[in-house]
């Protein structure tokens, strides 16, 4: 169930595709296209390619490529369905739903957002302008959180009563139920609203998209330290990072995202210089937070104590390292501080912590031989039996060897030993990395025969031109003759595109935004194109018939050596009169 197809068509056709991406990267026009320098890897020469007509992007350098749905959707990592209601938006365009329900849950979330966002701006307002808000105000500046701050993140101030955010969220014509959905609020004994948070020091929390979702409530004098949102509609804590709304351009910008605990920790990240630090939402870290997180950066930077949880946090680190291809490092924080109380002493020794981040494992093994006693004999042996075992939890035999290696140095026992001890220990199998959904770097395109392709290309441009005498059967490359087809059993471009699959896809895709090769004449190179495939059909289709011994091969010889005198001479007129002759021999033959 979604956005009918029709109304995603309608989106499609009305979106400037040059307007979209000159968002994000500067365009220059060349020839019928633009260019630019892909945002989707590193390069100095631009790659990247924009069809304004058709309304496609493809870059040469990478393989990625679609139309600004999918700019949109990998650009700002959004889903299909919200990547289409932004551009809807910007085109002025009201989408229907091909469900009834599907209607009234979409309508349902922006009216749960809405209710979260006015909660943020009452909370908001209390802080910087109620006397209520004191010792709210009080607190944050001795936590080095200034007026400036507070307003970047929307800090907010729920005062000690039981329903004043639930009367003013009536009051601005909210119902009960809508209150009590997003988790702002819940029925006490009495059956009246009473509000979620009273006296905390309020962190909004947003989705990737800025939506506001839930907050995080800090305590200031009894209770627990932090309580955060219930789980409703708009929020799932096991997926939702607090500051990815704010720093998901910075992570991609840098392929960094530094992790931490809490949001006072991602505050003070911010203003150490490093704008690209996010918070699990009073949870440890997840799968699904590692998978939102890889969607923006293969480098991850743990800014906490990494090792509490011991031996299964490792190997679920291992394991997601394998699974999504990233690299998991530790930020190199003074023992015992988290980077709130860093960032508040020293912001450049915060930012420096982050440059210094060591490997996971790396990270364990000085933390362990940091407390053992290598002076003696035993207590070198000690800490080399559980070092061993550490590097032995790693799923890579070349990791664990250059370990090991290290610490044989490190507690003076032959390397050989050590390669003996960490043999014996189990290992998980590292799980297969999962689809990457089109984030991986695709292989540079397979060789295809190049009549074929210019054939193809002037049927992706100019389809009208080549209509009455192309042919499938002239195609001898499979890939390019199932482009073709597909092409021809579609009503539109963007049709077949959708339909098409795999090397199909991105050659209809390359093709698209390719620089067109006829200059102001299309109609000749169209001509010469096409007389030189039904050239070579027609040389495989005589080939055939003398084999078999036919007959009429000298018939098929003769139409063939007009084409090729004609071609030679650049007649193309009568060329393509001789081709046209020639097709039904091809086409009716059942080639071989």
């Amino acid at each position: 169930m979604g956005i009918l197809d029709e109304d995603v068509a309608r989106v499609r056709e009305a979106t400037n595709m040059v307007a979209v991406v000159s968002e994000h990267l500067a365009l220059k026009r060349v020839g019928r296209r633009y260019q630019g320098l892909c945002p989707f890897h590193a390069e100095k020469s631009p790659s990247f390619s924009v069809n304004p007509e058709l309304g496609l992007y493809h870059c040469f350098g990478c393989g990625v490529g679609g139309d600004a749905i999918r700019f949109v959707r990998e650009i700002e990592h959004l889903d299909f369905a919200t990547a289409v209601e932004r551009l809807a938006a910007k085109a002025n365009i009201t989408l229907r739903y091909d469900d009834a329900a599907v209607t009234k849950d979409r309508q349902r979330r922006d009216r749960l957002v809405e209710a979260m966002t006015e909660a943020v701006a009452f909370y908001h307002r209390l802080l910087l302008e109620d006397a209520s808000g004191g010792l709210a105000r009080r607190y944050l500046r001795s936590r080095g959180v200034d007026g400036d701050v507070a307003r970047s993140f929307s800090i907010g101030w729920s005062p000690d009563r039981y329903d004043a955010l639930s009367i003013h969220l009536q009051q601005q014509r909210f119902a009960r139920q809508d209150i009590l959905d997003a988790g702002l609020a819940f029925v006490n004994r009495v059956n009246k609203l009473q509000d979620f948070f009273r006296s905390r020091v309020m962190f909004p929390i947003f989705d990737v998209r800025g939506d506001a979702v839930a907050f995080g409530g800090r305590a200031l004098e009894g209770g627990p330290k932090y309580k955060n949102s219930p789980e409703s509609p708009i929020y799932q804590k096991s997926r939702v990072l607090y500051g990815l709304n704010w720093a998901k351009a910075d992570i991609v910008a840098r392929s960094q995202a530094v992790i931490c605990e809490g949001y006072t920790d991602v505050i003070a990240f911010f203003g150490a210089g490093v704008p690209r630090a996010v918070a699990t939402c009073g949870t440890a870290l997840t799968e699904d937070h590692v998978r939102v997180l890889r969607n923006f950066a293969p480098n991850l930077v743990l800014g906490y104590d990494a090792d509490d949880a011991g031996q299964n946090a490792a190997l679920k680190i291992y394991q997601w390292e394998a699974s999504y291809e990233i690299r998991l490092s530790v930020a190199d924080l003074p023992p015992g501080k988290d980077p709130a109380d860093v960032g508040q002493e020293d912001p450049a020794r915060l930012a420096a912590a982050v440059e210094a981040a060591r490997p996971f494992l790396q990270f364990r093994l000085e933390r362990l031989l940091r407390g053992a006693d290598l002076a003696s004999v035993e207590g070198r042996a000690a800490a080399a039996k559980a070092a061993v075992a550490l590097v032995a939890e790693h799923p890579s035999d070349l990791v664990r060897d250059q370990y090991l290696m290290q610490l044989a140095e490190q507690v003076g026992i032959d390397v050989d030993r050590l390669r003996q001890a960490a043999s014996g220990a189990g290992r998980p199998e590292a799980p297969r990395r999962p689809d990457s959904a089109g984030n991986a770097i695709r292989p540079r395109p397979p060789a295809h025969d190049r009549s074929e392709i210019e054939a193809l290309r002037v049927a992706v441009h100019e389809p009208a031109l080549v209509a009455a005498l192309l042919d499938e059967v002239l195609f001898v490359d499979p890939v390019v003759r199932d482009a073709y087809g597909v092409l021809a059993s579609s009503a539109t471009f963007h049709e077949a595109l959708e339909r098409a699959g795999g090397e199909v896809h991105d050659l209809l895709e390359r093709l698209a935004v390719e620089d067109l090769p006829w200059g102001d004449d299309a109609g000749t190179y169209a001509i010469s194109v096409l007389v030189q495939l039904v050239e070579a059909a027609g040389t495989r289709r005589l080939a055939a018939m003398v084999r078999s011994g036919d007959d009429r091969a000298s018939e098929l010889k003769a139409v063939l050596e007009e084409l090729v005198a004609n071609r030679s001479a650049g007649t193309w007129s009568v060329a393509a009169d001789a081709a046209a002759q020639l097709l039904p021999w091809v086409a009716g033959s059942g080639e071989e």
